[in-house]
């Protein structure tokens, strides 16, 4: 070892004298005392001043820690979209609010063999090893999303892609419309765009008085005679100017129909038009090149506005570590919380290589992704570190956040990174929470403080009623998040005001839930004729007759509210059955109408009774996310998966983290994610716990072994005291049972005994059709199909069970549990009426007795 201590030279040695005190005076030794004291104490003062500004600079550095930026790249990342391939069309049913028309999902990718080495990971970050491959019984080829053409480029909307069409899409009467809505995406230029309508129409139709009328966006476009013989089929195109065009767009299908030269009849069944669900919008346009900023984040890699599902690709690490599980999840719960209805197809690759039109994101230090270094990056990556503008190793804890592309443009990439797990959480996490999300921008970004956001409370759910028992309309969000306003609709046939009253998964409505419903109509209505109506779900449960001629300016109406009808999905719809004085056109059925109005204000209140009563396991309150998303954070939510996960689980992972992010609503996300090596024991008890794995892997056997339905080894199923064997056993479980380390919590496992009966259980957390409908505490899962339609009726078999006994958690008072037990046994209730009937009975006959003792005496 180098010493660097250094010998001093060496000094001639010298006796030094000092005067005797008896020669000194005393005054000047009094002055060399006072000036020697005074040095001291300026000394410590110094001393001291200087030990609180090198304390205050170090709280200055705590508090702001700035690092050197390298220098701004010459030219921003600059994506540039290929062309866009329409998925094919299919058949669909009604759906509850549809976005833009659709695409079908590709099936996922064949999982491939891992086959890279696997170097140890960092201490800091417990590590499994590389998802394992799951088994290639049933392959199947992705759908190519994108493919280079020169422009212009040219993509096909078909109607049938929409849950509004289906298979049919008729206009009845003497006028009617019909309404589809479609998206322009972000990094079009639309060149020009043309409507092919194929329609059908009933051969009674007089055609000099029968057309039908494109509108887009309130703009007619063309206009068509309805004049087919024996309902032959037409076909006319439509050019529609691309300046009409906006980010959301409503095409609007009129039609005029006349079965007689004079007079038609406003009812008759033969007035009708059909539009075939293979009429379809034709686009021709440019892709532009878009710049990629973190300011318009989550665009490019989640494009609201998109005809096709989202695609995103996740890189697997070299090692798999508890830090990149958690982040991913939290990272797609966020994506889910974007989308809310709009679907996203996830997928794992391995290499950037294999990215083939998705949107890449990178989790992870540079060790754990080496395939940093190959990407043009605003941060330099030297030694498996991040540098910053000094060529220095940032430290552990700080984030960096960056944005690229691939060589050649086509892939748009995000990099959460950092030099340790803190820092790789807190890149994530930037982008996670909302509010700290709004200080993003540039090209790259260092994160080296975060704030937590809070947690919210269990009852904090923003898109469901308020916590408060008493409250106001406008205290409901909108669809838009925004408070509810009066609204005033027009018209004899105008729609009703609707708007969502969801109750909050726990809540049970006892008697005594009120509305008191404030509203207003115009004048020159018919009072004999017209009313307001307020339906609960479709299910009336009040009203009053429309009484002035001259119209109310504020009227109030008290409505009760059925206790029983109170759900997670209700809404309220306020319908004004406004009809006019004059009467219609004889021969049209037109009539003048437009004079009349009807509004609901947005002062209209609501005074509840409920309490948290609710029983668990049940799967039917999955449908709302609860447990799992009380608080909405998802901090009470931890994901288990084996130790050594393979694809199917860790996009099965995802997938749940997904369905999360869209049934919740919060400021962060805090949702856990474990491996079964690495999940503490003492915890246990403190989540709700979701299980992913096939039997064999899965990492909490004793929910196969709580009793009810399990599965069991050598493709063995038992419930009810059967057991028996199914070779092959492809089917998907979905069971939940009460947590044995908390009886207030509840585990849920997605399991099965192959790779191919988990993948269905994926399916079914993926597609809204089907994941509505669970139920029970047991679901079994079985399709003879790889990846069936969302709206295919016979894409899967659903079984429900239930297969263990449920507990019930509440907060209410002793009467209320008392009146709720005597409502659920009811049977009990003659039992005890004759019991006390025998006591009272009891108590006469001994009282009687004594009376006739005393009168003897």
């Amino acid at each position: 070892m180098h010493s660097f201590r250094r010998d001093r030279p060496t000094r001639p040695k010298t006796k030094k004298t000092f005067p005797s005190s008896s020669n000194v005076s005393p005054r000047l030794l009094w002055l060399v005392v006072l000036g020697c004291s005074t040095a001291v104490l300026a000394s410590t003062t110094t001393l001291t001043q200087a030990q609180s500004e090198s304390t205050l600079r170090q709280a200055e550095q705590q508090l702001i820690q700035e690092y050197a930026l390298p220098k701004a790249p010459a030219k921003p990342p600059v994506y540039r979209p290929q062309r866009a391939t329409p998925a094919p069309a299919r058949s669909a049913q009604p759906r509850s609010q549809p976005p833009a028309p659709r695409a079908t999902r590709p099936a996922p990718a064949p999982t491939r063999q891992v086959t890279r080495s696997q170097p140890p990971a960092p201490a800091a970050t417990p590590a499994t090893p590389r998802p394992r491959q799951a088994p290639k019984s049933n392959p199947t080829t992705p759908t190519s999303v994108a493919q280079t053409t020169a422009p212009p480029s040219q993509y096909v909307l078909e109607f049938n892609r929409s849950p509004v069409v289906g298979n049919r899409f008729r206009l009845r009467g003497i006028y009617s419309e019909g309404r589809l809505g479609f998206t322009r995406p972000r990094g079009w230029q639309v060149q020009s765009v043309k409507a092919l309508i194929r329609f059908q129409h009933s051969p009674a139709l007089f055609a000099n008085r029968s057309n039908l009328t494109l509108r887009v966006n309130g703009t007619s476009v063309g206009s068509v005679p309805l004049n087919r013989k024996q309902s032959q089929i037409g076909s006319v195109l439509f050019d529609i100017p691309p300046n009409l065009l906006q980010n959301f767009n409503e095409l609007t299908m009129v039609a005029q129909q006349h079965n007689s030269a004079t007079c038609s009849e406003p009812n008759d069944q033969t007035l009708w038009t059909e539009i075939l669900p293979d009429s379809k919008l034709i686009f021709n346009y440019t892709p532009q090149p878009v710049p990629i900023n973190l300011s318009r984040y989550p665009y490019p890699f989640f494009d609201e506005l998109s005809l096709e599902p989202n695609q995103i690709a996740y890189l697997l690490p070299q090692q798999m570590s508890e830090t990149w599980l958690t982040a991913a999840a939290r990272f797609q719960t966020s994506l889910g919380r974007f989308a809310e209805f709009r679907p996203i197809d996830t997928s794992l690759v391995e290499s950037i290589d294999d990215v083939a039109g998705q949107r890449l994101i990178i989790i992870g230090t540079p060790e754990e992704q080496p395939a940093l270094r190959t990407l043009d990056l605003p941060f330099a990556i030297a030694g498996n570190q991040v540098l910053d503008g000094n060529q220095d190793p940032l430290p552990e804890d700080v984030g960096v956040l960056m944005v690229t592309t691939t060589k050649d443009s086509g892939v748009p990439v995000l990099v959460a990174t950092g030099n340790g797990a803190d820092g790789v959480t807190k890149a994530v996490q930037a982008l996670v929470q909302s509010q700290q999300r709004k200080l993003a921008t540039g090209q790259g970004m260092i994160v080296s403080q975060l704030t937590e956001a809070p947690t919210p409370g269990l009852r904090q759910w923003p898109r469901y009623l308020p916590e408060q028992n008493s409250f106001e309309l406008k205290d409901l969000p909108t669809s838009n998040n925004q408070p509810f306003e009066d609204v005033t609709v027009r018209g004899s046939a105008a729609p009703p005001i609707e708007f969502d009253f969801r109750a909050l998964p726990s809540d049970r409505f006892n008697r005594g839930n009120s509305m008191t419903l404030r509203y207003s109509y115009g004048p020159q209505v018919n009072p004999r004729t017209s009313a307001v109506e307020v339906l609960l779900d479709g299910v009336f449960i009040g009203g009053e007759r429309l009484t002035s001629e001259q119209g109310e300016v504020r009227k109030a109406l008290n409505i009760n509210l059925p206790e029983n009808l109170i759900t997670p999905t209700s809404k309220i719809q306020v319908a004004f059955r406004l009809h006019s004085k004059e009467p219609p056109d004889r021969c049209s059925g037109i009539v003048a109408d437009q004079q009349l109005s009807g509004t609901v204000h947005a002062d209209t209140s609501f005074r509840l009774n409920r309490e948290t009563s609710v029983q668990i396991p049940d799967l039917k309150l999955l449908q709302a996310g609860y447990p799992f998303a009380a608080p909405q954070d998802l901090s009470s939510t931890a994901i288990v998966l084996p130790d050594t996960p393979s694809e199917t689980d860790l996009l099965t992972m995802l997938e749940f983290s997904e369905r999360m992010g869209r049934l919740s609503q919060a400021e962060s996300v805090a949702l856990q994610v474990y491996t079964a090596g690495t999940f503490p024991s003492q915890d246990q008890g403190k989540y709700h716990l979701v299980g992913i794995g096939t039997r064999e892997q899965f990492p909490f056997p004793e929910v196969f072994q709580a009793g009810g339905f399990f599965l069991s080894d050598v493709f063995s199923r038992a419930w009810g005291g059967a057991t028996v064997q199914a070779l092959p056993d492809e089917d998907g479980v979905i069971k939940s049972i009460i947590s044995p380390w908390n009886r207030d919590r509840v585990i849920l496992a997605l399991s099965a005994q192959t790779e191919t009966g988990l993948e269905r259980v994926r399916q079914i957390l993926d597609k809204d059709p089907w994941f509505f409908q669970l139920q029970k505490d047991t679901v079994l899962i079985s399709s003879n199909q790889q990846d069936p339609a969302a709206y295919d009726p016979e894409g899967y078999e659903l079984k429900f069970l239930q297969s263990s006994p449920q507990r019930r958690i509440e907060n209410a008072s002793l009467l209320s549990k008392a009146s709720r037990f005597l409502q659920e046994h009811w049977y009990l209730l003659p039992l005890g009426i004759l019991g006390i009937a025998v006591v009272l009975y009891g108590i006469t006959q001994a009282y009687l007795k004594r009376i006739t003792v005393e009168d003897k005496q």
